[in-house]
């Protein structure tokens, strides 16, 4: 088992949160370190925008238990009804991350109003405090690299994809193993759906890079996008493949067309890294996929409905293919686009 970047910070977040109550004199570090624990968040932009809202929520619900103390004293049925109304406004403010932590400081405030401002004010204090000391170590300490995140993400995707591929068609991997991973190729591209979602909010907070980070984000929605598709020629060949009675005809075809596209999306993600020569060829050669379909048409016309379920296989082969290819060709323009920025960048500073 190993232990993930978010993992030791919401750890250090919570020793710096205790560390921290004990320099300020707060009489117990509880509540520091379970509002440290709520804020460590996968980017830097989240982690700012949970400590925005954290803030304002808290503050908000500070001032009403404070408020409802003062207004029906500290009762059980007064710290639920302050409780619901939090929730309430949370919702309106389209804050709900920071329900969770903001109830835990009205609960907090109310329980000690009783005892003085001076509590109550403390317990507010220890809040922020924790809040803060996650917001510090997540920005200072292994700060979250999305871009490098999702390639290493795309790569083992790929690396699940390429296995099932390469076997579909042959049928040589058990049924059992098959399935969970197939299982685990569809967590893979959950979870990079999530990591691109983070990818793109680190636009946000990268102003100086915006252009150069939007065509990224192009090229990396369409890599996910030409996985799904891989993803979904699986399907294809399980649910259709096996059930046509000429399938053994076509396995070695079949077979070599879903090589072929799989090592293309080898060297594309390797030209993705700058890892390939300039100027390789590296897309299949469409002579043999034309042959390919001339043949599987005149095939099938000799048997329509014996033949046809070959077709949606086919059809899920171009589907992936095609992507691949304008995956390729997105690729180029970005490349070339930065090239030129690059460019353009040495030759303004050479004429400075």
């Amino acid at each position: 088992m190993t232990i993930g970047a978010r993992v030791l910070k919401t750890g250090m977040a919570v020793a710096l949160a205790i560390y921290l109550s004990s320099l300020f004199g707060f009489a117990s570090p509880l509540i520091a370190a379970v509002a440290a624990i709520f804020t460590i968040q996968p980017s830097i932009y989240r982690s700012w925008q949970r400590v925005a809202d954290q803030v304002q929520t808290n503050l908000l619900g500070a001032v009403i238990a404070i408020a409802a103390v003062r207004l029906f004293g500290h009762t059980p049925i007064a710290a639920g009804l302050v409780c619901i109304l939090v929730i309430l406004i949370s919702i309106r403010l389209k804050m709900e991350s920071t329900i969770s932590l903001t109830l835990v400081t009205v609960v907090a405030i109310m329980e000690a109003n009783g005892q003085g401002w001076d509590v109550a004010i403390s317990r507010l204090l220890m809040v922020l405090t924790g809040i803060g000391s996650s917001f510090l170590v997540n920005v200072l300490v292994f700060p979250p690299r999305p871009r490098k995140q999702f390639t290493e993400q795309v790569h083992q995707a790929y690396t699940q994809l390429s296995l099932l591929l390469r076997t579909a068609v042959s049928n040589e991997m058990k049924e059992q193993v098959f399935r969970v991973e197939k299982d685990k190729l569809h967590g893979t591209l959950r979870k990079l759906e999530e990591r691109h979602t983070v990818f793109e909010e680190e636009r946000k907070v990268l102003a100086r890079t915006k252009t150069s980070h939007a065509r990224q984000l192009l090229v990396s929605k369409q890599m996910i996008k030409t996985l799904q598709k891989g993803a979904d020629l699986l399907d294809v060949v399980e649910e259709h493949y096996f059930a046509s009675p000429s399938a053994g005809e076509w396995a070695l075809r079949f077979d070599r067309q879903i090589e072929d596209l799989s090592k293309y999306h080898e060297q594309i993600l390797l030209k993705a890294e700058d890892k390939m020569k300039p100027n390789a060829l590296i897309e299949p050669e469409e002579e043999r996929e034309a042959r390919f379909v001339k043949d599987l048409t005149a095939y099938v016309m000799e048997d329509p409905d014996e033949h046809k379920r070959l077709i949606f296989v086919a059809s899920g082969l171009f589907e992936y293919a095609y992507h691949l290819r304008r995956l390729e060709k997105l690729l180029d323009q970005v490349q070339q686009r930065e090239e030129n920025a690059r460019r353009d960048t040495d030759e303004a500073q050479e004429s400075a």
